[in-house]
């Protein structure tokens, strides 16, 4: 403990030299920095933030508020699955990494800076005692080499020892990327390499432990969470692998020169990019190996052990993917409202897993393949009466033939009652192959072999943004055709008759002068609780008081709490890593608070949390996110980011 608060320490006391720098005024003014995401196929570039507001800062330093409802295993930076339905993303092609997507680094969240001069932001969150602390060191760097070319890196690095036994779990990920913007010639890719272990527990072997200690204890009501016993003693999972991501944009155009007014003499030029040729590269390799070295439990706990006891499972998958494009570019003329693309899509994909030495299908150990798309796009980024993007794409060789995904979403933004709303309008059309894992799978515990057909998904939805009463209102729904998920046995499975799921979400923002009230609240249904379990209602309320001290440090101090209804939420295999459905055990309906402060001071961050504040005291004492998992108990928890800008 003495060393995660000497670190907290010194990262505070540095502040005030960095804070000395920032006073100089004799410095030339910075250009103010920016930040960008890009999104795929073509890399188009959309306005991103750099993460340096302190208001929340304690929720990423608990592991259940990664979504208002998520189904997890508990510790922070293990396995979960978001149960709010339309924010949670479609199934990859290695499908052991879903469940822990939320944190790894990927295409959607990696963002590009220009900030002028160099930045570093780093961060350090830690909780727990000397038996089951929690510790995560994020470091993000970005680097101007003149207007044009940006370098930047990020490392971040989590160790959790887990409230409960077999729970520890590590995952260290690093990047390397940059950014180059001239006239002509674009370039924005980077490399990223992440590794993820975790203890699999398989659960704690009786609730009760939790919900009726006395009862398993003889009387006993005081539990010793690390003494808890689990189904599993000495099982674990492993991921890891890296991802390289490149977009080349080359524009052609022309020259729009400035004259003077009085001497007609030319004062300056400026490039006005007409079509661009686009090629981005894409390669990614994971692995999954799952190990159970104790017999006895390997026997018991899976319905099959095909390749005997004790388990050392090792599957491996890499794909390479090449899009080439043309666009014609939005703006270079009056008549230029929007922009236009057409692109191809290679994919080579190679799928490497145990070979069947049992015979009980025909999956071979190795399997490539290749598929082709194409496809279009239009957009308009620019503009505050209308913007929109629709993105279409077609598959026309190997798995890929007859894929269809179209999406689109469009926006505007209008003047009403003195206040400047946003109206948005959004959907989609996916009619896409079962991702080959799910259809072919050898292993210890689990060989399927399966013949899916196509899924089909069609969504439509709107949302309302009304920034002057803090209110922003989301209404969706969704039809889901031949859809594929983890069954009671967790093995894949098809469900044939099309269920339908609708959702509204209200987020609403209050306040009188310093207090202030934030609420988000979600209804959804599903027409077919038995495969698509989700919770009827969620909420998460945040009340705090906002206020500066002496002008400098800006604090907020409150309590915030998340809840959701009784559902049969998913459990989860720890031999392949997926959620899968279950009808015995309902989920849900407990509090789960947390009391807390967050600051402000020059160039750091920080805050002081006590989470899960009410554990034990009111707000239900079955807090499980799903089966034999139990979230953290109270704890109390710390952490600092701090922004090194030279």
């Amino acid at each position: 403990m003495m060393r995660r608060i000497f670190i907290l320490t010194i990262l505070l006391v540095v502040v005030a030299g960095l804070d000395a720098v920032a006073k100089d005024k004799n410095k030339v003014a910075v250009a103010p920095s920016r930040a960008w995401t890009v999104t795929e196929p073509l890399g188009l570039r959309y306005e991103s933030t750099i993460d340096t507001l302190f208001l929340n800062y304690h929720r990423t330093a608990v592991p259940s508020l990664r979504s208002h409802a998520w189904a997890t295993t508990g510790n922070y930076g293990a396995a979960g699955q978001d149960q709010i339905f339309f924010n949670r993303p479609m199934s990859g092609q290695f499908f052991f990494e879903d469940a822990i997507g939320t944190w790894l680094h990927n295409n959607v969240n990696h963002r590009y800076y220009n900030t002028r001069i160099p930045m570093t932001l780093l961060s350090y969150v830690t909780g727990g005692d000397k038996y089951s602390n929690q510790d995560r060191t994020t470091l993000e760097f970005s680097g101007n080499a003149g207007k044009r070319l940006q370098i930047g890196a990020g490392l971040d690095y989590i160790y959790s020892k887990g409230s409960y036994d077999q729970q520890s779990d590590k995952n260290f990920m690093w990047n390397l990327g940059g950014s180059y913007t001239g006239d002509r010639y674009e370039f924005q890719g980077y490399y990223d390499h992440y590794s993820f272990t975790t203890k699999e527990s398989g659960g704690i072997i009786d609730d009760r432990y939790i919900t009726h200690p006395a009862d398993v204890q003889g009387g006993e009501t005081r539990v010793d969470n690390k003494s808890i016993p689990t189904l599993l003693s000495a099982s674990e999972s492993s991921l890891d692998g890296s991802h390289v991501y490149m977009n080349h944009r080359y524009k052609v155009g022309f020259y729009r020169y400035q004259r003077d007014s009085v001497t007609d003499t030319i004062i300056g030029k400026t490039y006005v990019p007409v079509t661009s040729f686009i090629w981005t590269t894409d390669y990614k390799n994971s692995r999954h190996r799952y190990t159970n070295k104790n017999y006895d439990e390997d026997e018991s706990f899976y319905a099959n052990c095909y390749q005997g006891v004790g388990t050392a499972d090792t599957t491996r998958y890499w794909h390479l993917r090449n899009t080439l494009g043309v666009s014609m570019l939005e703006g270079f003329n009056k008549y230029a409202k929007f922009g236009f693309a057409v692109y191809a899509t290679h994919e080579i994909a190679r799928y490497t897993q145990a070979a069947d030495t049992v015979g009980v299908s025909d999956v071979p150990r190795k399997h490539t393949e290749n598929r082709l798309w194409v496809g279009g796009q239009l957009t308009k980024q620019h503009g505050d009466l209308l913007r929109y993007n629709a993105t279409a794409q077609f598959g026309v060789v190997g798995d890929a033939a007859g894929e269809i995904d179209a999406s689109g979403d469009v926006s505007t933004r209008f003047m009403m009652m003195g206040d400047s709303v946003t109206l948005r309008a959004y959907g989609y059309f996916k009619n896409l192959a079962v991702p080959y894992l799910l259809r072919n799978y050898v292993s210890n515990h689990f060989v399927w072999h399966n013949d899916f057909s196509k899924t089909k998904r069609f969504r439509v939805g709107g949302e309302l943004n009304l920034p002057h009463t803090g209110t922003n209102i989301n209404v969706g729904y969704e039809t889901l055709k031949d859809y594929v998920y983890f069954n009671n046995e967790a093995l894949p499975q098809q469900h044939g008759d099309a269920i339908h799921v609708l959702s509204a979400t209200l987020n609403q923002r209050l306040h009188y002068r310093a207090l202030h009230w934030d609420n988000e609240l979600t209804y959804q249904t599903t027409s077919d609780k038995a495969v698509l379990p989700l919770p009827a209602f969620s909420v998460y309320s945040n009340l705090y008081f906002l206020f500066d001290v002496a002008h400098v440090l800006h604090t907020q101090i409150g309590v915030d709490c998340n809840y959701y209804t009784k559902y049969y939420a998913p459990t989860y295999c720890p031999a392949t890593m997926a959620f899968h459905t279950q009808d015995q055990i309902e989920c849900g309906d407990f509090a789960f608070m947390n009391i807390y402060a967050n600051f402000k001071l020059k160039k750091a961050r920080f805050f002081v949390a006590y989470t899960h504040g009410n554990g034990k005291i009111f707000g239900g004492d079955n807090y499980f996110a799903i089966p034999h998992y139990p979230l953290n108990p109270r704890r109390f928890q710390v952490g600092v980011s701090v922004d090194f800008t030279n």
